[in-house]
């Protein structure tokens, strides 16, 4: 277990008969109480291990059943009941060479985090040299997930990451805090021309706000995959 932030908690789970997973699958985590009642959540896997073992980062919500426990209560060794991983529509392919955009609204960085990980860890693959490109949108420096990480993997040539930063920005910088917007999000990406593979994931109203701006400035709707989590959120 590791702590990202103030309120997320990175946890790798033991699946026995697992073999792995997709890069963007998700996993189904059930809680039940003594009267029996239960809750489900679903939660996007982080890592791209191979074999029994995955990472889930999860983000505590102040009405939250299942992330509350996650984040605090759980402990080295306990079991959870877990189905998954599933999903195979939003899954980066590394047998695809094409060059991947990844947009991200605060924790909708997990699943975009498992495939910068593929990418870097089958460098061999067709898609292990394509350009990968990360627009994080985030509130300030200390609520990023992954931050030490993904400095050390963008000194890659094939990894760059730009931060919107949304509240609060890092001293010294020279972009003050800002919402994303279309002009900024046309700078950020990959051009028409390279076609890309997009994709968004964050609340809905982000993801549904970006791909939109990107449909409006050319890019082929059938190259934007998005994922959206719980509530209609803010727009960028």
């Amino acid at each position: 277990m590791s702590q990202e932030t103030r309120t997320a908690r990175t946890l790798r789970l033991r699946l026995p008969g697992l073999t792995g997973h997709r890069a963007g699958q998700h996993v189904d985590v059930r809680l039940s109480a003594p009267d029996g009642y239960t809750a489900v959540r679903s939660y996007s896997v982080a890592s791209a291990l191979p074999g029994d073992e995955l990472e889930l980062t999860v983000e505590e919500l102040d009405d939250g059943e299942v992330s509350p426990y996650l984040v605090h209560g759980v402990s080295v060794g306990d079991q959870l009941e877990v189905r998954g991983p599933v999903g195979g529509w939003f899954v980066w392919d590394p047998a695809d060479p094409s060059p991947v955009q990844l947009i991200a609204g605060g924790s909708g960085v997990v699943p975009l985090m498992a495939m910068i990980r593929a990418h870097a860890a089958d460098p061999a693959s067709p898609g292990g040299t394509a350009e990968f490109r990360l627009l994080y949108s985030v509130r300030s420096p200390e609520a990023a997930y992954y931050g030490a990480e993904l400095d050390e993997l963008a000194k890659s040539a094939l990894l760059s990451v730009t931060y919107v930063y949304t509240r609060e920005a890092p001293a010294g910088s020279p972009v003050p805090p800002r919402r994303l917007d279309a002009r900024a999000l046309s700078i950020a990406v990959l051009p028409v021309s390279a076609n890309p593979a997009f994709y968004i994931c964050g609340a809905t109203a982000f993801v549904e706000t970006v791909a939109d701006w990107l449909v409006q400035a050319g890019y082929p709707a059938d190259r934007i995959k998005t994922e959206r989590y719980g509530g209609m959120g803010s727009t960028p």
